[in-house]
């Protein structure tokens, strides 16, 4: 019966996650594929009208998300495919070393009944000198036979289990392979993605029309961001588990949402091409991709998701009216309603709705109206600033909060 068991558990292993994951995989690709379908047409939409820049950039970071998406899912699977495998090949050498005690007892029963003869049995019963003990021979010849037969059995049940720990291991480590492969597809898949958005910036760059659009689109893109805070303003927002500290007390005492320099600064600056004033609503930290966000101050998740212009994008409601706004984000930690305290990850540094690169967009909001971010950090919480360069915003993101005004007299 353990034995039994066993080869179910075996069998199990290996069908399961096959059966379980088949439907899940199909789903995934068929989601990357509609997502690539979608960047195709808004690149087209693009190219023909000369417009629609941040449409474009969405689709491609979606399809890049995808992409990672199940090139993450298909590196779970690698890892728990090699574990299912290293877990049977441990158990091998037990199966194996059972099946070879039950095989030697085995042998030594056929020897024994060798040594009887072919008649050893019968001559065993008839030479009984009474019927008792005739009876007790007839009872001890019938529990040989039964010891015999579960001995046959429990040597075929462990010799099925041990055939399907074989089979199972090397499923498992098909399964890896596998999983390995579609990995190395997917992430090479991504990479294609970046480099077709590579090739969009690098085409708008090259077009003084094309620029001049994108500034109007990102103009566009921080009026919707105002007017999503507005509308938060006018919700009721859930009640949040414990008594918030008062935001307004924390001027100047807030920790950097990230670890890394501040590369773009709030404010008005004078587009160096186009002459045009530009205003920065937020500030921009110079992060790697990957790097952890965290809330610098505890809140409420408004909003989590893609926002056009700004990516993966988080807004915290701290109380009193007051917002933070986190954008380019590339994995959320977050999801909407959920309260979090200071320091808690909300997502991580990503490219997403960026032209310049991995980097963090910050704003902090008190009701519709941006205040300079660094007015509320601590001493020494940002890094080492630099001058920003005009170049990095003559066709910046929708994420820097950028709009451009006419020139000052």
């Amino acid at each position: 019966m353990k034995s039994r068991a066993l080869v179910a558990g075996v069998l199990l292993l290996t069908w399961a996650p096959a059966a379980r994951g088949q439907d899940a995989r199909e789903q995934e690709l068929e989601a990357l594929r509609l997502a690539i379908e979608q960047r195709k047409q808004r690149i087209e939409v693009f190219e023909r009208e000369q417009n629609g820049l941040l449409d474009a950039l969405e689709a491609i970071d979606q399809a890049v998300a995808a992409a990672l998406e199940i090139a993450a899912h298909r590196e779970r699977e690698a890892a728990e495919a090699g574990a299912t495998a290293r877990d049977l090949d441990a158990q091998l050498p037990d199966l194996e070393a059972q099946l070879e005690r039950t095989r030697s007892a085995m042998a030594t029963r056929v020897v024994a009944l060798y040594k009887t003869g072919e008649l050893g049995p019968a001559q065993l019963v008839f030479a009984s000198q009474s019927l008792r003990e005739l009876l007790d021979r007839v009872d001890v010849l019938g529990k040989l036979l039964a010891h015999d037969r579960l001995l046959y059995a429990r040597f075929r049940a462990e010799q099925q289990a041990l055939d399907a720990a074989r089979a199972a291991a090397a499923a498992a480590v098909e399964r890896r392979d596998e999983a390995r492969s579609q990995l190395g597809q997917r992430r090479a898949q991504a990479e294609q993605e970046r480099a077709a958005k590579q090739t969009l910036l690098a085409a708008v760059r090259s077009d003084r029309a094309r620029e001049r659009a994108a500034l109007d689109e990102l103009e566009a893109a921080a009026r919707a961001l105002e007017e999503k805070i507005a509308s938060l303003g006018s919700e009721e927002a859930p009640a949040p588990p414990a008594p918030l500290v008062p935001f307004a007390t924390l001027r100047g005492q807030l920790p950097a949402p990230v670890d890394a320099s501040v590369v773009q600064r709030f404010g008005r600056e004078v587009d160096a091409e186009f002459h045009t004033q530009v205003f920065h609503k937020g500030i921009d930290f110079g992060a790697t991709l990957g790097d952890p966000v965290r809330a610098v101050a505890a809140g409420t998740v408004r909003f989590a998701g893609w926002f056009r212009g700004y990516g993966r994008m988080v807004i915290l409601d701290h109380g009193d009216r007051f917002y933070t706004v986190s954008g380019h984000l590339d994995a959320l930690r977050v999801a909407m309603g959920n309260f979090v305290a200071a320091g808690e990850p909300i997502g991580t540094v990503g490219d997403t709705g960026s032209l310049r690169g991995p980097r963090l967009y910050f704003e902090i909001r008190e009701g519709s109206e941006a205040v300079d971010p660094l007015a509320w950090l601590a001493p020494g919480a940002a890094r080492a600033k630099r001058k920003p360069d005009p170049r990095d915003h003559s066709a910046d993101s929708g994420s820097s909060g950028a709009s451009a005004v006419p020139p000052a007299p």
